[in-house]
């Protein structure tokens, strides 16, 4: 699936991700985060990722944390649509879920394994589904979002962050 969800398959919220995301095959885009995400969070320290830009800001390892966070999130919406499965999902609030993790306290390193396994397990996903899937549309926190939306998101968040942690933090 190369081609971009359209406006009416996701929140207006969302625009900002799916705009970040550049032409391509998104399955390749998001195989290409791997490395990405391995050289990027690599080259910072851990001492440095313990980091915060400023007072009730987040640290780089919960940047990265919510990036996980958020994989799995989007990543179990779209396996419920892909599978057509017509349940209204909640939302999730991020300032919630941040500071009840551990990832503050969780070693960088660990981190970026962490979201190598999660990002490789949903890639085997997303290849998985065919041409239909992908367009199906579901609901969660009350907006309607397809499965190819989602994928977009995903590397729409992982690129938005990464421009975060370099504008801020570095």
């Amino acid at each position: 699936m190369n081609s971009r969800p359209q406006t009416g398959e996701y929140a207006p919220y969302y625009r900002k991700y799916v705009n970040l995301v550049p032409e391509g095959s998104i399955l390749k885009i998001l195989n290409e985060q791997v490395s990405a995400a391995e050289k990027f969070f690599g080259e910072i320290s851990e001492e440095k990722s313990k980091l915060r830009y400023a007072e009730n800001k987040w640290s780089i390892r919960e940047v990265l944390g919510h990036i996980i966070d958020t994989e799995r999130i989007f990543a179990y919406r779209a396996l419920r649509f892909s599978r057509n499965d017509k349940t209204t999902l909640p939302g999730f609030e991020q300032d919630d879920f941040v500071p009840n993790s551990n990832h503050d306290n969780t070693l960088l390193n660990d981190l970026v394994e962490e979201f190598i396994l999660v990002r490789k397990a949903n890639l085997k996903m997303f290849a998985s589904f065919s041409d239909e899937m992908w367009i199906r549309i579901g609901i969660a926190s009350e907006n309607a979002m397809s499965v190819r939306a989602l994928a977009y998101n995903l590397a729409g968040h992982f690129i938005h962050h990464i421009a975060v942690v370099e504008e801020k933090y570095l």
